[in-house]
């Protein structure tokens, strides 16, 4: 049985307009996607700014409302649940956020960041609690001594390793990561990375992990949703995405990955040229007349791309 089973999932945006500010029309951030999480498993959700990504993973732990569709959690229909703080839902799907800066409140000392959701479901003195925070502090690699200190006094990446510990205080079963290692210096993002899957392997947590970057995505995840438009472009495996892509904007993600190598920049630039030049010559065979990613077809067991 999946984990996490999500279905037909759309988010819309009110449009208003006229005097009586009246909705006129929608913003279709998602239209109408549906996916699967396994216990364990990570799913890389992968797309440019404005896809909609970020927004799926909002609405699957309540932060943004649904338009249409349904989540289903261990079997278990739990989309009117969503919202509930205190369900068990909410207690085993948890979230990291992108902004390492402002998803942390600067007033309050990493223990109390650290314990609140450990206040919200549990009931532990204060020595259990101190106890608790100082073994999440540790398995990101953070002394006890950071417990007493406020954000502002940590770097970027030692933010982030909090908001680490805070997703995992709870054991969840699932953790949607939003862009966990964007704003992270390269040295800094390969710590973070390295972090996630330790505490993976140790709790068996799955992984929702929503990226622009494919060459991150390849090294943490399983399967890949690639998402254009608020649709699914690809889905597939590992290798099915990156050796047998089929989607032009698949392969354009995938032609932008940089190589570390400078022998290779000439032919890398020769390569995003001909994948760029074959987006723009083939992309009214990839999309509908009013631009929409048509529905996805299945190619095999593991791999399915939207053509029409």
């Amino acid at each position: 049985m999946p984990l996490l089973e999500v279905k037909d999932l759309k988010v819309y945006f009110p449009i208003k307009g006229g005097i009586l500010a009246r909705t006129v029309d929608h913003v279709k951030a998602v239209d109408g996607v549906s996916f699967i999480i396994e216990p364990g498993q990570t799913v890389g959700l992968i797309g440019e700014s404005g896809s909609g990504k970020s927004t799926i993973g909002k609405s699957v732990v309540g932060l943004a409302k649904l338009y249409g569709g349904s989540i289903l959690y261990n079997g278990e229909d739990i989309t009117k649940y969503i919202g509930k703080n205190r369900s068990s839902y909410r207690r085993g799907v948890q979230m990291i956020f992108q902004d390492v800066y402002s998803s942390l409140d600067p007033k309050r000392r990493v223990l109390d960041l650290v314990a609140e959701p450990l206040r919200n479901f549990e009931k532990l003195t204060r020595a259990e609690e101190r106890k608790k925070v100082d073994e999440l502090l540790a398995i990101v690699g953070l002394g006890p001594e950071n417990a007493m200190k406020y954000p502002h006094e940590f770097s970027g990446g030692q933010r982030q390793r909090i908001g680490i510990a805070r997703a995992v205080a709870l054991r969840p079963k699932l953790i949607i990561a939003d862009e966990p290692v964007s704003a992270l210096d390269l040295s800094v993002q390969a710590q973070v990375l390295n972090y996630l899957k330790i505490i993976q392997q140790e709790f068996r947590l799955a992984y929702l992990f929503i990226s622009h970057d494919l060459g991150v995505v390849r090294f943490m995840c399983d399967h890949l949703l690639i998402m254009h438009r608020g649709r699914f472009v690809e889905t597939g495996n590992r290798q099915d995405v990156y050796e047998d892509a089929r989607h032009i904007y698949t392969r354009q993600l995938i032609a932008a990955i940089p190589d570390p190598d400078p022998d290779m920049k000439d032919e890398k630039r020769t390569l995003r040229d001909r994948v760029g030049k074959e987006y723009d010559d083939l992309k009214d065979k990839h999309y509908s007349e009013d631009g929409r990613v048509f529905d996805l077809k299945k190619l095999s067991d593991t791999h399915c791309v939207a053509l029409p």
